[in-house]
């Protein structure tokens, strides 16, 4: 394994850490009083300068994107979640889009490429993606209960869906709906996925649902939606019926790890503002930077950011040279320890601010509640260690 920035990644990473410089920090103070479901007022410009400086879709590997491996892209992402409620989505490589559009690429058929995949790429239209719902437990996605029913020429879909991310995005205009097809198949064959316009008659979306307090708006807002006897074509199906559960799959592995790669970012970002902190603050007549307690949260912090680097970066050089099943161990591993370890190294930061770490002063709290929450987004924690520990126990398993 080799981490060594190559010539490519290293171009990529100058140009993006000078559009953080230039454009990103100074439009972040715009952030403390935007408090809508819509987009933040800069971001169209961050859009055009990010266009201009040819950083565009670098999440999406081939011709469609900027022809990145994951492990040419991990850096990148990592410098965006330094930032992510602006960097990512000013990049067109922001959730839920960045996993609608791998689904659509990898998946979708021609028409559903142009009508679709065309303009989320060009960031003309933002998407939504629902899953979750409220009545099940929507951490097994086999117990998904929306229905989605053949009728002749036509899907009928009715269900109950929430935290649906994406859907308050006033420029939300298509919804990949996942739902089950065949309740009596075997138990990873019954769901399929579809497309659904916002537009379509009988989607109703009912309420947007905040996080700790925040609207998400770097997910587009999350929202309650019903769907109540809504008729689209049998055309939008993507892929076959049965297929749902496998495009899930795989839809959330590099989503899995593009989350981890901006969660690094977002930990050296609390661990600056941790040490300017200390080294400007003097509480009873010594320096907060020579409390033996706040050291050691430094030093602690600086180890586990590099421990959860080097494992995001072998999984990002697995995905890249043996596949996504064969580096599934790996990928569940970050998804365990990357957000805990970003929570815990927030948490110290605001401990290090005092009261000014809880508000929108700094960018603090907003990233505490981001890497809390995604300790339960694609797949909770005990989830991925419950299937992690049986991978490990077959393997002994085998050798008896």
């Amino acid at each position: 394994m080799d981490f060594d920035f190559d010539a490519k990644t290293e171009d990529y990473r100058k140009r993006l850490l000078a559009f953080m410089d230039e454009h990103v920090y100074p439009a972040e103070p715009s952030l403390a009083s935007h408090d809508g479901w819509e987009p933040p007022a800069v971001l169209g410009g961050l859009q055009t300068a990010a266009r201009a400086a040819g950083l565009w879709n670098l999440f999406l590997p081939g011709a469609n994107g900027a022809g990145l491996t994951n492990l040419q892209y991990a850096p990148l992402a990592e410098i965006t979640g330094r930032s992510p409620s602006l960097a990512p989505a000013a990049l067109n490589c922001a959730a839920p889009d960045t996993g609608n559009m791998e689904v659509l690429n990898e998946f979708g058929s021609a028409e559903q490429k142009q009508q679709w995949l065309e303009p989320l790429l060009n960031g003309s239209i933002r998407s939504a993606f629902a899953m979750t719902e409220p009545g099940v437990a929507s951490s097994d996605a086999t117990n998904i209960g929306t229905r989605i029913v053949r009728d002749g020429d036509s899907y009928v879909i009715n269900g109950h869906k929430f935290y649906i991310s994406g859907a308050m995005n006033p420029n939300c205009k298509i919804f990949i709906v996942m739902g089950k097809t065949d309740p009596a198949a075997a138990r990873h064959v019954q769901q399929s996925m579809i497309l659904v316009p916002r537009d379509t008659p009988g989607v109703r979306v009912e309420r947007g649902m905040r996080v700790f307090g925040y609207t998400d708006g770097d997910h587009g807002g999350h929202a309650e939606v019903f769907f109540d006897d809504v008729r689209v074509p049998a055309s939008s199906l993507i892929g076959e019926e049965g297929s749902g559960f496998a495009i899930s799959q795989a839809r959330l592995g590099p989503g899995r790890i593009h989350h981890c790669m901006r969660l690094i970012g977002m930990a050296e970002r609390a661990l600056e503002l941790m040490c300017t902190r200390a080294l400007a603050r003097t509480p009873f007549g010594k320096p907060l930077a020579e409390q033996g307690v706040v050291q050691d949260w430094i030093a602690e912090s600086r180890v586990r950011i590099e421990q959860a680097r080097l494992l995001v970066l072998k999984a990002a050089w697995l995905m890249d040279t043996v596949g996504n099943k064969g580096a599934h161990t790996e990928i569940q591993s970050i998804k365990i320890i990357v957000p805990s370890t970003t929570e815990w190294i927030i948490d110290k930061a605001i401990q290090a601010h005092g009261a000014a770490g809880v508000g929108q002063d700094t960018p603090l709290a907003a990233l505490w509640a981001g890497a809390r929450t995604l300790r339960l987004a694609d797949g909770p924690d005990e989830v991925h260690k419950r299937s992690l520990a049986r991978r490990e126990l077959n393997r002994y398993r085998s050798e008896k």
